[in-house]
C-alpha cells in the first residue's frame, strides 16, 4: 500500500451520537479511540461525537448526553463509527445524516458500524455490492432489506476497505483493534488489549458465537492439551482419525465436541491458526513467502496466497508491506503460533 510520507494521516475518529443512543456500542469506541494514551506516541488518535439530533441526547441507560458538535463534524473526520442504531432496522435515520455519510466516503473518510449501525450505512448506499455483517439476530432482514449486499451472518466482522462493519456489540471490540491494527501496527493493538483485557486478536471471519462458549471440565481438559499441540504443528498433516485418536475419542464425538468448544470444525480451526502463524511471520520475519507458506502449514506460497485472498481480501506480500515490524525473526524450526 503506497505511502504518503509527506502527509500526516487524518486521525480524527467521530462517533455518532443520537436520541436513544446505544450506550454500550459508544462505549467501546470512546474506550479505543477517545481516551489519552500517551504510551501509544503524539500520532494517536483524536476524538468526537457528533450530534445527529439536537441535544441533549438520551442514552440507554438512563443518562443524557451532550455532544461536541453536528453533523459538521462528519466533514473534518478520518474515521466516522456508527455505534448501533436506534430501533435497529426499523427506523429510518434522518437525511441529512445519510447525505453527511455519503459525502465523508467520497471524500477518502473510513466509515465504521457496530451492531445494528449498519443499517445506516446500508441506507446511505455505501454496502452496495459490498460484504458487510451484523448482529445474526439482524442478518436476515438486512439480506432482505438490501439485496445488493453480500451479507455473512456468521462472522465477527468485515473489512471492505473503507467500510467496516462488526457483528453484536463485542465484536465491535474486535473491529477496533482491527483498525489499530491497520493504523498503528499489532505491536500497539496488542497493548491497547491488554490494557482493555481483551483477546488481542480474533479473526473477523470467526464464528459469531459458539455452541457452548463454556465447555464440560472433562471436554476443556482432553481439548485444551490438545489445541495446544495442534498449535505446535501446524506444518504438519493432522488427520481427523488421528486427532480423535489423540484426544481418546471416536471420530463422531470428536467432531461434534470439537466444534462445540472451538465454534468451529476442525479443518476449520487449524485453517484459521494457520493463518494466524503466517500472519506473525509475515509482521516479524524477512523469510520467503514460500518458506512461511511451509512453516505455517500451507504447503506452498499459492495455496497462501488463496487462502489470504479469500479470507483477508490481500495478498502475503500486500500484507507484509502493511504490517511489517523491525524484530528478529524468529526460526521457522517450530510452527507454534506465537
Amino acid at each position: 500500500m503506497p505511502t504518503c510520507v509527506n502527509i500526516m494521516p487524518n486521525r480524527l475518529v467521530v462517533a455518532l451520537t443520537y436520541d436513544r443512543l446505544c450506550t454500550f456500542e459508544f462505549g467501546i469506541a470512546t474506550e479505543v479511540f477517545g481516551l489519552p494514551r500517551p504510551e501509544m506516541g503524539p500520532d494517536w488518535y483524536r476524538f468526537a461525537a457528533c450530534a445527529v439530533d439536537p441535544g441533549p441526547l438520551r442514552a440507554t441507560g438512563g443518562f443524557t448526553i451532550t455532544a461536541d458538535g453536528g453533523l459538521e463534524l462528519l466533514e473534518e473526520a478520518g474515521t466516522i463509527v456508527v455505534p448501533g442504531w436506534r430501533g435497529g432496522p426499523l427506523e429510518p435515520a434522518p437525511a441529512p445524516l445519510l447525505e453527511g455519510l455519503r459525502r465523508a466516503h467520497e471524500r477518502g473518510a473510513r466509515l465504521l458500524s457496530i451492531c445494528s449501525g449498519v443499517f445506516v450505512l446500508a441506507a446511505a448506499g455505501l454496502l452496495s455490492g459490498k460484504r458487510a455483517t451484523t448482529h445474526w439476530h439482524y442478518a436476515e432482514q438486512l439480506a432482505a432489506a438490501y439485496p445488493d449486499i453480500r451479507v455473512e451472518p456468521d462472522v465477527l466482522y468485515v473489512d471492505e476497505g473503507s467500510v467496516l462493519t462488526s457483528a453484536g456489540s463485542a465484536a465491535g471490540i474486535d473491529l477496533c483493534l482491527h483498525v489499530v491494527r491497520h493504523d498503528f501496527g499489532p505491536e500497539a493493538a496488542n497493548r491497547l488489549a491488554r490494557r482493555l483485557v481483551v483477546p488481542p486478536h480474533r479473526e473477523g471471519g470467526q464464528a459469531q458465537f459458539v455452541e457452548r462458549p463454556v465447555p464440560p471440565r472433562r471436554e476443556g481438559v482432553r481439548l485444551g492439551p490438545l489445541l495446544d499441540r495442534m498449535r505446535a504443528r501446524l506444518s504438519d498433516e493432522q488427520p481427523v482419525a488421528a486427532l480423535a485418536a489423540e484426544a481418546g475419542m471416536s471420530v463422531r464425538t470428536f467432531l461434534r465436541r470439537f466444534k462445540a468448544t472451538t465454534g468451529m470444525p476442525p479443518g476449520e480451526w487449524l485453517l484459521s491458526e494457520r493463518i494466524v502463524r503466517a500472519r506473525d511471520l509475515l509482521e516479524t520475519t524477512s523469510h520467503s513467502i514460500e518458506d512461511i507458506a511451509m512453516a505455517s502449514g500451507f504447503g506452498t506460497s499459492a495455496t497462501l496466497r488463496h487462502h489470504f485472498r479469500t479470507r483477508l481480501g490481500t495478498s502475503p506480500a500486500a500484507y507484509r508491506t502493511r504490517f511489517v515490524r523491525a524484530l528478529p525473526a524468529p526460526s521457522l524450526r517450530s510452527s507454534k503460533a506465537q
